[in-house]
């Protein structure tokens, strides 16, 4: 009988499954999300954006809590994808979760998509953007309802655009 590594077989012992499933990105591999997606490698996004925002989008970084303007930002208007220009989140869906990070209890629909991440041993589930695969955060059981989720995003992930402003062209 062959020994399966033990992370192999962690999700069928927690009995948590991923909601969907992203390709891992690399240098040099397609940065790809879903239907419309720009034809970028990552190499391309790096070219494209501050070397943080790249980290935490295609590296999968993390910023430090407490370190976004946009924990504090509370405008009407519209949260969008840093690298692709993607509408992510309604304003109307943030709320202050404590966490030291932008928090949101539902994402606009079909805009992110999901993986298991088990960086930390244990699994969570990571979200990107569906359009390019940029890394945005994780999305936790303990949210507001009427979702009771808690979509804690990376403010280096996002952009902040002010009801009755334009969208920018996606990239």
């Amino acid at each position: 009988m062959r020994s399966r590594p033990l992370l192999s077989v962690f999700p069928a012992l927690t009995g948590l499954l991923p909601k969907a499933a992203l390709p891992v990105v690399a240098d040099g591999e397609s940065a790809q999300g879903g239907i419309g997606a720009p034809a970028k490698t990552a190499c391309d996004w790096k070219a494209d954006l501050p070397q943080e925002r790249y980290r935490v989008l295609f590296a999968e970084g993390t910023e430090f809590a407490h370190s976004s303007p946009l924990n504090s930002e509370k405008r009407e208007g519209t949260f969008i994808c840093a690298a692709c220009h993607q509408p992510l989140f309604a304003s109307s869906r943030k709320y202050n979760s404590g966490s030291g990070w932008p928090s949101f209890w539902e994402a606009l629909p079909g805009a992110v998509a999901f993986k298991t991440d088990y960086k930390l041993l244990m699994p969570r589930t990571e979200y990107h953007c569906s359009r390019c695969g940029g890394h945005q955060g994780h999305v936790f059981k303990d949210g507001p309802q009427p979702s009771g989720e808690r979509y804690c995003n990376n403010g280096l992930a996002l952009l902040f655009i002010p009801r009755g402003e334009p969208l920018p062209t996606p990239r």
